[in-house]
């Protein structure tokens, strides 16, 4: 869907404080790691094979951050993983059927250890420099019995696997009796498997992206504005004309995704969607070749430059013409809307509009195409965050220099998570300030923190 006006008709942040991101392409950003001097151990072949040597910096940074890794000791563990594949996927060659599977222990200089069910394997496996284990059960008996299980599962038993450290294969439960009873249906011997209970209901996870497409239940197409949250709801901004409260949606896969929270169309045009526990808010924006981070809602002047992701015509730029416009369509005016030289065509209603990093608002309608070029209008996001409630997805920062451990805080009235305009007044650490651009406030955007934004009065 796209309003269409009844007339035919990415910069940085210009201003001190607020530094803005560009395309994404890897992990988010991991607080930097301690200096290491230590080199990595020379490669083998597979590693070398392998490209770890090569491995990207936001690879060994997430190892950082998630198993206490420096840079020499995720490189040291990335290479002997990579040695130890390459000798496991030997062995299980050359011991066939008997080969029962095999492990790392995931240390640094870590030990692999093969799994075999002939005793005569064994001096195979330590002369390859493994270790060697003798088990009941090859892997591809296992497999096959597990194979036979996945025919006849249920949810009741959604997760199945074959455990080599244990050899045995595991049947999770998430009701009494379920593996047992599938176990008999399909006539796999008790003696390889393992039920344990389980609480946990593996469901498929997608993710909320600006300018990817989603689906109206009564029929039609819009996009996704910006993932946002309110309290531990996760959703997202678009365009009120796309649906009414109550309203069904399904995701760019055509899998159900949430319903409309509240609308707002014509006097405005602007609306939320609250998502089903299969969907996950991420603060990006579909690009022209990557995901374009969201670090904030500064809206920018005229004159900006500003892109707009959408469903139907993808990644267009342009700039901003005027703020406060009011727009009058078959279906009634709405006011304080963004007019912008950016195109847009049908479909592309509730989609992103950013300038650098910073999210201006959701498309809602305009006139022309993206062949002919056109004129388009956007709800600002500010508002419509206010509106609702709700809070802006951002990447995570730096939250800058504030109160440490057990020292109080500064206390006043500017609270994170509350929508400012240009000229709103907040008292903050004892002083005022004045609101210079609207914006909704995050953590480390405090008043002294971004002169950018406010200034001391």
């Amino acid at each position: 869907m796209l309003r269409r006006h009844a007339r035919a008709a990415c910069t940085a942040l210009a201003a001190a404080g607020l530094a803005l991101a560009g395309l994404q392409a890897g992990a988010a950003t991991a607080a930097p790691q301690a200096h290491d001097t230590a080199a990595a151990p020379a490669a083998g072949s597979a590693a070398r094979t392998l490209g770890v040597a090569a491995a990207p910096p936001e690879l060994l940074r997430a190892m950082g951050r998630d198993l206490g890794l420096t840079r020499a000791q995720a490189l040291s563990r990335l290479t002997h993983e990579a040695e130890a594949g390459a000798t496991a996927a030997r062995l299980r060659q050359d011991l066939g059927p008997a080969f029962a599977g095999a492990w790392v222990d995931g240390a640094e200089a870590g030990t692999l250890t093969v799994a075999t069910t002939r005793a005569a394997d064994a001096a195979a496996i330590r002369a390859a420099g493994a270790t060697a284990r003798l088990v009941p059960h090859g892997l591809t008996a296992l497999e096959r019995a597990k194979e036979r299980l996945d025919r006849a599962a249920t949810a009741e038993a959604p997760v199945r696997y074959v455990d080599v450290r244990a050899n045995v294969l595991v049947v999770e439960e998430t009701k009494a009796g379920a593996g047992a009873r599938l176990v008999r249906a399909t006539g796999v011997p008790s003696g390889l498997v393992r039920v344990v209970r389980t609480t946990e209901a593996p469901r498929p996870l997608y993710d909320i992206r600006g300018g990817d497409a989603y689906y109206m239940g009564g029929g039609g197409r819009c996009s996704v504005g910006f993932a946002v949250t309110r309290g531990t709801t996760q959703g997202f901004a678009t365009a009120g004309h796309c649906g009414r409260a109550g309203t069904t949606t399904s995701g760019y896969n055509q899998v159900a995704m949430g319903s409309f929270q509240g609308s707002v169309f014509p006097g405005n045009d602007m609306a939320w969607v609250a998502a089903n526990s299969s969907w996950t808010a991420t603060p990006y924006v579909k690009g022209a070749s990557g995901n374009v981070q969201v670090t904030g809602s500064v809206l920018q002047p005229v004159g900006s430059s500003v892109c707009r992701s959408g469903s139907t015509t993808g990644w267009h730029c342009g700039t901003v013409q005027q703020h406060n416009t009011s727009v009058t369509y078959p279906e009634g005016t709405i006011t304080g809307v963004t007019r912008t030289t950016v195109c847009a065509e049908p479909g592309d209603s509730g989609g992103s509009y950013i300038s650098g990093s910073q999210a201006q608002g959701v498309t809602s309608g305009g006139s022309g195409t993206c062949s002919s070029g056109g004129t388009t209008f956007f709800q600002p996001l500010n508002p419509l965050l206010q509106t609702y409630g709700l809070t802006l997805r951002t990447t995570g920062s730096d939250p800058g220099p504030g109160p440490g451990p057990g020292e109080p805080q500064p206390g006043g009235t500017w609270a994170a998570g509350k929508v400012y305009a240009a000229g709103d007044v907040v008292t903050y650490g004892g002083g005022a300030y004045r609101c210079l651009q609207g914006h909704q406030a995050q953590p480390g955007w405090e008043p002294p923190n971004v002169p950018a934004l406010w200034q001391r009065t």
